[in-house]
């Protein structure tokens, strides 16, 4: 199996990627683990990844032409010639993981995670991957750690990689009791205001701005984030 990471910070994996299980199971090449810096694929001599929100708002927040760039450069390569792969954004506005999703992505082939950092990313990302997925009922300050989470969950169930019976007697835990309620924000956006790009399917798709987070009226603006909380 697998694993692309799209990530603004790719030395933060190599010491744990390179330890204990991990580091065995890539030895014994039942794992493959690869770190792509999203930086690389930045449009401008920069290698600018981030920008200001249309419409005004605090932070910054990841662009979606690198991430898409990035994704598409994957894809492309010779090796990834099966659809038994998922594309995943790690976002705390994403599905709870567990031991049932673990299992899951250990039947694939591919897993590529999109690590979020700044204040998100452009929501025109949730249109290119397949899930949006959150490690726990709190918000970190990027989508490394969930990145990690999620690699070292998921390799372990891999065949080969720990013994069998180590395995027989796990259950997928329930925590009871343990609410966090993590404020959904508003969807962000930043340029470019029209994107056009083609799916895993290979169909064409116009990803646009709202058109009111163009037109510079803040009281609209203002209405329209407040129903999209």
């Amino acid at each position: 199996m697998q694993f692309d990471i799209l990530t603004l910070f790719p030395n933060v994996f190599e010491q744990y990627f390179n330890t204990s299980i991990l580091k065995r199971a890539q030895k014994k090449k039942l794992i493959k683990i690869i770190i792509h810096n999203l930086r690389n694929f930045a449009s401008d001599k920069h290698r600018t990844v981030d920008d200001k929100p249309y419409g005004g708002g605090p932070g910054m927040i990841l662009k979606v032409e690198p991430i898409y760039k990035a994704i598409s450069s994957i894809l492309k390569r010779p090796k990834l010639q099966s659809t038994n792969y998922k594309i995943i954004l790690l976002t705390p506005q994403g599905k709870q993981f567990n031991q049932k999703i673990a299992q899951r992505y250990s039947k694939l082939k591919r897993l590529i995670l999109i690590c979020g950092h700044y204040e998100g990313v452009d929501a025109r990302v949730e249109k290119l991957v397949d899930e949006k997925i959150s490690v726990g009922p709190y918000i970190l300050t990027g989508g490394e750690l969930p990145a990690m989470v999620i690699v070292d969950a998921v390799t372990r169930l891999i065949p080969g990689v720990i013994k069998a019976e180590s395995l027989v007697e796990e259950t997928d835990l329930k925590i009871k009791n343990l609410k966090l309620k993590i404020l959904r924000e508003y969807p962000q956006y930043t340029r470019p205001a029209i994107l056009t790009i083609k799916d895993k399917f290979g169909r064409i798709k116009v990803l646009k701005v709202p058109k009111v987070l163009l037109s510079g009226n803040h009281q609209k603006i203002k209405e329209w984030r407040e129903k999209l909380k």
